[in-house]
């Protein structure tokens, strides 16, 4: 026996490699950990659902959509995370939304033909549930 073939011996070398196996088990723990990291740190926004026609303002500021939206339609309807909504309900749904993100804010999106009444009533409800970072959503005019 050569050289080689005494070390292949001494180191057990010479069995066959079919059973060589890799653990993936840290490996899948390592990415479960990571989902839930990312799932505890991710910060959901809660959309309107809706398309409106915003009114232009030339003040109007380009910010991230770090809160709960509430969308009116040009009839005046409420709309909160894709269901309409009663105007008594808001008031309730965004204690529920600022319990959950103390820092987030509410981004009023009214279609420019909505009724002003509406808008200020669903403004008013904003306030009441303690909301301190409220804005109502333009664009800029184009030109």
């Amino acid at each position: 026996m050569n050289r080689l073939g005494s070390l292949r011996g001494s180191y057990g070398l010479d069995s066959d490699r079919s059973d060589i196996e890799i653990d993936m088990m840290p490996l899948i723990d390592m990415i479960f950990i990571l989902l839930i990291f990312f799932l505890v740190t991710a910060s959901f926004v809660k959309e309107s659902g809706i398309e409106v026609n915003r009114p232009e303002a030339a003040s109007a500021e380009m910010k991230e959509a770090t809160g709960m939206i509430i969308g009116i339609t040009p009839e005046g309807y409420v709309f909160i995370d894709r269901n309409q909504v009663e105007l008594r309900r808001v008031r309730g749904l965004v204690e529920i939304f600022l319990t959950e993100n103390s820092d987030g804010g509410v981004i009023i999106d009214a279609d420019g033909e909505c009724p002003t009444s509406k808008l200020i009533a669903v403004l008013d409800q904003c306030r009441l549930a303690g909301a301190e970072n409220i804005a109502v959503s333009a664009s800029k005019p184009k030109g």
